[in-house]
């Protein structure tokens, strides 16, 4: 019933909207009132396109989003978010002589939607990466060479590596020490990250390192930082509020960058994590900058197109929908900022795994939302 791609994501999201606008364009007889198709580029990077949408080019006062992973919800919020982008540079230093250097892998997380799988409490490869090199430089004063984790600000990180080097006298206690924290991480993930690896095996030798006071205040700043739930909504039961994730960790040729995604339903929760995540770079000499913002989509509960489609759902199934917010950034946030008097619902087939190469798409779903596409096109409420 699952549709996969290899080694890649699927695309479903946001791709089965977009088959479903064009599907609706090209028929003839698919019943429906006048429509206004849009399409918007960059919707999970940035979200540029719905930012650059002028008031007044859009006449029709109702929006369906169809943009929803579950196809018994029906959404009727969203969360906002801010780019956290901390960066640094520091000097290259010759390594140590009589060193050893090994590379360090952490592979096998699940990742997914940053927003939509933050509850899960799954693990983020850069947090299981410092706090494997945090150990080592305590221990064994392990000098960083490279990192590369993590990826887009909208997934939650499935792999980092890392190039480090430890003197060889060091090469048996290291290995034993490090040996019993990667099994204290994978017992602690062992129900949510069962395919978790962490491997540790030598490498050649790098030219450079990082100069030591910056690589301490590196690993002290991404340790201290925030990732994850931080608030649950008090109004709506079972809805993180407020989340960070530590989506990107990069050091390479003498430059560091640490790149997070901040949301929030609330815009002042959003802005003090925010606030909290930059303090804590910039003490430890980060330039940081807060970019991309979007705002929340606040519910309605008393919307007309919401009676729609609660109604129908209900008609055409034997269950009730699960009307909810989501604290995921929906463009109808900032489409609704410039078009404020516009009645928005979001819906949309079941999706799995949403930003990752693991994504999925039920064929059975998708054959469910169309219908109610169209039932929902038949009913659409007179403009008053």
């Amino acid at each position: 019933d699952w549709v996969r791609a290899k080694g890649t994501t699927l695309g479903a999201d946001n791709g089965l909207g977009v088959a479903t606008m064009m599907a609706i364009l090209e028929s003839k007889d698919i019943e429906h009132p006048a429509l206004e198709a849009l399409f918007t580029i960059d919707e999970e990077t940035g979200m540029t396109g719905a930012m650059g949408l002028k008031p007044g080019l859009l006449k029709g006062d109702i929006l369906l989003n169809l943009d929803t992973e579950e196809d018994n919800e029906i959404g009727i919020g969203c969360a906002g978010g801010v780019d956290i982008t901390a960066s640094r540079t520091y000097k290259e230093e010759e390594v140590p002589k009589d060193s050893l250097a090994y590379k360090i892998k952490v592979k096998g997380l699940q990742g997914g939607h940053s927003g939509m799988d933050i509850i899960k409490g799954l693990g983020n490869a850069n947090k299981i990466m410092n706090r494997i090199l945090f150990g080592g430089y305590e221990n064994f004063g392990m000098r960083i060479a490279e990192i590369n984790g993590g990826g887009l600000r909208n997934a939650i990180p499935r792999e980092s590596e890392a190039i480090i080097t430890i003197e060889d006298i060091q090469k048996e206690d290291f290995s034993a020490e490090v040996g019993k924290l990667i099994q204290d991480i994978q017992q602690e993930f062992k129900s949510l990250e069962p395919k978790l690896l962490i491997e540790i095996e030598e490498t050649e030798k790098p030219a450079k390192v990082m100069e030591l006071g910056v690589q301490e205040l590196l690993l002290k700043a991404v340790y201290a930082a925030h990732n994850g739930v931080y608030r649950m909504s008090p109004d709506i039961e079972g809805l993180v509020e407020t989340s960070n994730n530590i989506a990107r960790v990069t050091v390479k040729n003498g430059k560091i960058e640490v790149l997070c995604l901040t949301r929030s339903s609330v815009e002042s929760t959003k802005i003090d994590l925010a606030n909290s995540i930059r303090a804590g770079f910039e003490l430890a000499g980060f330039e940081v900058e807060l970019s991309g913002a979007y705002p929340g989509w606040a519910p309605n509960m008393d919307s007309p197109i919401l009676k729609v489609l609660d109604e129908l759902y209900r008609k055409m199934n034997t269950d009730e929908p699960d009307i909810a917010a989501c604290h995921a950034g929906l463009e109808c946030g900032i489409l609704g900022k410039n078009y404020p008097e516009m009645d928005m619902i979001s819906f949309g087939p079941t999706i799995r795994g949403a930003h990752s190469p693991d994504e999925r798409a039920s064929i059975s779903s998708a054959q469910k939302y169309w219908k109610f596409v169209l039932e929902v096109l038949k009913n659409i409420p007179e403009k008053k």
